[in-house]
Formats: C-alpha cells, structure tokens, sequence
C-alpha cells in the first residue's frame, strides 16, 4: 500500500516531494477516476489550509463534478462560467486570491475565499479541470500554481497507457 510522509523543505521541495508521491500512488494506473480519488486524497491531506480538493471532468458539454474531497460540490458547470469554467475555456490557470472579486465566481462553498484551478488538456483535447479552494485569502502563490500544474500534468501523463 501506498504511505504518505510528511512534506518538508522550501515550499519548492514540498511540491517536489508531493509529485513523487502523486507519481506512486498513479504509477501503473491509467484509470482516470481512480487516479483523481487518489490525487485528491493526497493533495487535500498534504496540503495545509485547503477546503476542497477535486476534479471536474469535461463530458463534451460542461464541466461535471468528479473525485474529490471536502463538502459536497456543484455537480454541473458551464464552459466559461465561474473559476472552472473559465480556466477549461481560456486553457490558463486561475489562481484567484479573493473568490468575491472574480466575475461571475460560482460559490459552490460559502467557507471558499481563494481559489486555484488548473485545466486539464491532453494535446488539443479538454479532459477536465483540477481545482482547490482555500478559507483563507490570497492562500495561493506562484510556487503553489507551477506546484499543483505539475502534479495535474502528471494525472493527465497518468492517463496514457504504457
């Protein structure tokens, strides 16, 4: 089985030691769902001062919620809507310091202040997005956004087979 340690070092050395831990946990696995439960797990664990943690998955229409941990979520978002929405349709991370200040933030948790989501595409292909939300203010940084878009490439990389 799998065990997690504990992150130490610079806030670089963490992320670096959280994607050899996210390689582990989905190496062999190409099971897109059973990759993003685990991925959740670990990242929500890992990470300090989150409250969500999770993927939506593009269905061809709009964004569906899929694995993740925290409250329960928004089932169904639009391409272009909200912090998801926008990062699937733009193809660029949002890392958004104060939800209430973004044009037309979904507030599928009202505890949520800051949020980090990271589209999901392999090649041309939309797969989905990779979203954090914090209860703090401006929780995420530059070190956190290249951090966590690793570890999505690494979940999109997962997804291929051998």
């Amino acid at each position: 089985m799998f065990a997690q340690s504990t992150l130490s070092g610079s806030k670089a050395e963490q992320y670096a030691q959280l994607l050899e831990q996210a390689r582990g946990l989905m190496h062999g696995e190409h099971d897109r769902t059973a990759n993003a439960a685990n991925l959740s797990s670990l990242v929500f664990h890992a990470l300090p001062d989150l409250n969500w943690v999770g993927f939506y998955f593009y269905d061809g229409n709009e964004l569906v919620v899929g694995p993740f941990q925290g409250h329960p979520a928004c089932v169904r978002i639009a391409l272009g809507r909200g912090v998801c929405g926008t990062a699937a349709a733009t193809r660029q991370t949002q890392r958004v310091p104060d939800v209430d200040a973004f044009p037309g933030h979904i507030p599928c948790d009202s505890a949520s202040r800051s949020e980090l989501v990271v589209p999901l595409y392999d090649g041309d292909r939309l797969v989905g997005v990779f979203d954090l939300d914090s209860p703090l203010l401006d929780r995420f940084d530059a070190d956190d956004q290249a951090g966590l878009e690793a570890i999505a490439a690494a979940f999109i990389q997962s997804l291929q087979p051998a």
